[in-house]
C-alpha cells in the first residue's frame, strides 16, 4: 500500500510540474496568469458525536459521552493555492486532527477482544490528520461579483487510534493510511468592495472496497463543508471567520489487518470547528 501511495504521489507531482512548466513557457509574457495564495486558520473543534468499534464483539464506544471528548480542542489548517490560466486552481491542504483524553471508564470497554474493565483509567488517542490535493475549474469566469468552481480532490488519511490503560498493561492500536477521491465545490459572493461570503465543500459516499480493489464490502463517507465571511484588509491580505462541519466515517472488515481482532471497524464522527484566519496573496 505504501509503495502504491508513493508512486501515486510521484505521478501527481510530475503531472503538476509538467503542467506548470508548459503553462509558464506559454504565458511568460503574462505573469499575472499565475496567482499564489497562502491560507492559514486557527480555532477550536467541538465533538458533536464520535463513536468507534474495533472487532465484531467490541464495544461501540462513544467518545463524546464516555471518552472525554466533551470539551473543546485546538484546531488549525494550512493550505497553498495556485491559480493558472485564469480558470484553474490547484490547492494543497494539510489538516492536523489530534484528540487526546484520559478518562475513568463507567462501563466495560472491549477493543479488538481486549477488555478494559469498568472503573479503570484509560488513555485514548484519536489522531486523524489528512492531506488533500484538489483541482478546481471556474464556471463563471466573466462574473465580477460571483464565483463558482467545481472539481475533485485526492485525500490521504493517516490514522492512529489507541487505547491504553493508565498502568500501561493493556494496549490496543489501529493504524491506517488510505487514499480517498472526493468531489469538490467552491463558491463566493462579493458583498461590496471589501467584504465577501464563501462556501466550500469536499465530500463523497462510496464503497471503499471497490476503490481499494478488495472483495470485502467497506462503506466510507466524508463531508468537509464550510461557510466563510471575510474582509479585504490590503491588496495582499484578507482576513476571515470560518464555520466548518467535518463528518464521515467507515464500516467494514479489513481481512489484510495484522494483529489481534477480526479486522472489523465501525467509526462515524461529526465535528464542528470555529476558526479565524488570513489569506496572503503573492
Amino acid at each position: 500500500m505504501l509503495k502504491k501511495l508513493c508512486a501515486l504521489w510521484v505521478f501527481i507531482t510530475a503531472c503538476i510540474i509538467t503542467n506548470a512548466q508548459e503553462t509558464m513557457q506559454t504565458d511568460m509574457e503574462t505573469p499575472t496568469n499565475f496567482k499564489f495564495r497562502a491560507v492559514a486558520e486557527i480555532g477550536f473543534l467541538g465533538v458533536l458525536s464520535n463513536q468507534i468499534q474495533f472487532g465484531n464483539s467490541g464495544t461501540y464506544f462513544n467518545y463524546q459521552q464516555e471518552g472525554g471528548q466533551d470539551v473543546l480542542f485546538p484546531v488549525s489548517r494550512l493550505s497553498l493555492e495556485l491559480d493558472f490560466k485564469k480558470r484553474n486552481t490547484l490547492v494543497l491542504m494539510y489538516q492536523p486532527l489530534r484528540l487526546e483524553t484520559q478518562v475513568l471508564l463507567e462501563n466495560d470497554l472491549i477493543v479488538d477482544e481486549l477488555l478494559f474493565p469498568a472503573s479503570s483509567n484509560v488513555k485514548t488517542l484519536y489522531n486523524f490528520p489528512f492531506y488533500r490535493l484538489s483541482y478546481l475549474r471556474e464556471l463563471l469566469p466573466r462574473s465580477t461579483k460571483f464565483k463558482l468552481s467545481v472539481g475533485g480532490s485526492l485525500q490521504i488519511r493517516n490514522t492512529t487510534i489507541t487505547f491504553e490503560s493508565g498502568d500501561g498493561e493493556l494496549f490496543r492500536t489501529n493504524r491506517n493510511v488510505g487514499i480517498v477521491p472526493i468531489i469538490k465545490l467552491r463558491g463566493m459572493a462579493q458583498l461590496n468592495e471589501r467584504m465577501f461570503a464563501a462556501i466550500e465543500a469536499d465530500g463523497f459516499y462510496a464503497p471503499v472496497s471497490y476503490l481499494n480493489g478488495s472483495d470485502n464490502e467497506i462503506i466510507g463517507a466524508i463531508l468537509d463543508a464550510s461557510f466563510r465571511t471575510g474582509l479585504q484588509v490590503t491588496k495582499e491580505v484578507t482576513s476571515f471567520l470560518n464555520l466548518r462541519y467535518l463528518g464521515g466515517g467507515a464500516v467494514g472488515t479489513n481481512e489484510r489487518m495484522e494483529g489481534p481482532g477480526d479486522g472489523f471497524t465501525r467509526n462515524w464522527l461529526n465535528f464542528i470547528t470555529v476558526s479565524a484566519g488570513f489569506v496572503y496573496a503573492f
